[in-house]
């Protein structure tokens, strides 16, 4: 089953997956619209929106990591979810290297969505 991707309605307002939680889906919008948000000092900080066609989820499954943040349907919103194996299959055709310099990525995707999360409560802060 992990090999086969399959479609899902999210209806608005939906919390499709939570900061924290192991990875083991990434998601391809076919239709509709994700906020990616993250929460500091419990505010919600948005850090991404997902459009159609876009791909959101898919960090967990390359590096083991939990997830870095929550997606939430902003409206009613169509994904083909691909789970781990058909990833890797997919992974497993590009070259050796790819895989290093793409956890090196994430790795720096993560740390910068932390950072940009904490700066944006901590500009919030200052304004007030």
């Amino acid at each position: 089953m992990d090999n086969v991707a399959r479609r899902v309605v999210f209806p608005a307002g939906t919390v499709i997956f939570s900061e924290g939680e192991p990875g083991t889906t990434a998601y391809v919008v076919e239709s509709g619209k994700v906020e990616v948000y993250k929460t500091v000092a419990d505010k919600t900080i948005p850090i991404g929106r997902i459009d159609q066609g876009g791909i959101f989820g898919e960090m967990a499954l390359i590096d083991d990591h939990p997830r870095m943040a929550s997606a939430k349907a902003l409206e009613e919103t169509a994904c083909v979810i691909i789970g781990k194996e058909r990833l890797f299959q997919q992974m497993d055709k590009a070259p050796r290297g790819v895989r290093v310099i793409v956890n090196a990525l994430l790795g720096n995707i993560r740390a910068m969505g932390t950072e940009l999360a904490e700066a944006s409560v901590i500009l919030a802060r200052d304004k007030d």
